[in-house]
């Protein structure tokens, strides 16, 4: 357990790290995210793109389970 949870961190690190470059590469928004902007606030919650990164995630551990 105590190894898993070094690689986990260490691949949290990583990608904090990179994030400014990965930022760059996929889509800010995808279609089903909402977004409210009114005046000088704006409001954005990315339904979709969780939804995929939970299916892509619970995928990932499915596989490591098997």
């Amino acid at each position: 357990m105590r190894q898993w949870l070094i690689a986990i961190g260490i691949v949290l690190v990583a990608v904090g790290l990179l994030w400014p470059w990965l930022n760059r590469l996929g889509p800010e928004r995808l279609p089903g995210d909402i977004v409210v902007q009114r005046g000088n606030f704006s409001f954005y919650f990315p339904i979709v793109t969780c939804l995929i990164v939970s299916v892509v995630l619970s995928f990932i551990l499915w596989l490591l389970n098997r």
